[in-house]
């Protein structure tokens, strides 16, 4: 068996904060949810597309996200030394996904998406995430490309939404 490798470059964003770690985490769960949603029971539990489609959109939030886990960075960088918020958050929704893995199954590596909540100190917060689109479309395709740049738009709209106000 041999492997292949295939560079490729992804774009980062960052939406600063005057709001507070925690307001900003806060603000980004009442939209996709504060409990991850059972998405493995959710499949194995429904019969069709149609079925599993309906309950699906039972959990989306407001953006059309919902929350699949979070890994609490700030809670062993401690025990490190480094005494700062950041929580990673995983969220997406399966009929979002649909719309790109129906072009290239491979574009389920960055599926769901993740974005990081950070704390700036007196700077206030900030949300930082790579841009889905350039994760995905490593080759020439371009009903994935358009796909991937509405995913991309939708979560620039969650990130403004919940950076935005104080």
């Amino acid at each position: 068996m041999s492997a292949s490798e295939t560079k490729f470059e992804g774009i980062r964003v960052r939406y600063d904060s005057a709001k507070s770690y925690d307001a900003l985490v806060g603000a980004l769960l009442a939209d996709i949810g504060e409990s991850p949603v059972p998405i493995d029971d959710i499949t194995t539990t429904t019969g069709d597309w149609q079925e599993y489609e309906g309950r699906i959109q039972n959990h989306a939030g407001p953006s059309g996200f919902m929350l699949f886990g979070t890994v609490d960075h700030g809670a062993w960088i401690t025990k490190a030394g480094i005494d700062r918020k950041a929580l990673r958050v995983i969220l997406g929704n399966p009929l979002i996904a649909i719309t790109m893995l129906r072009h290239d199954v491979k574009a389920g590596l960055f599926a769901p998406v993740e974005l990081l909540v950070a704390d700036e100190g007196d700077d206030g917060s900030s949300v930082t995430y790579v841009k889905p689109s350039s994760l995905m479309v490593v080759e020439p395709n371009p009903e994935l490309l358009s796909a991937a740049e509405q995913l991309d738009a939708k979560l620039a709209a969650l990130a403004e939404k919940a950076t935005g106000g104080s």
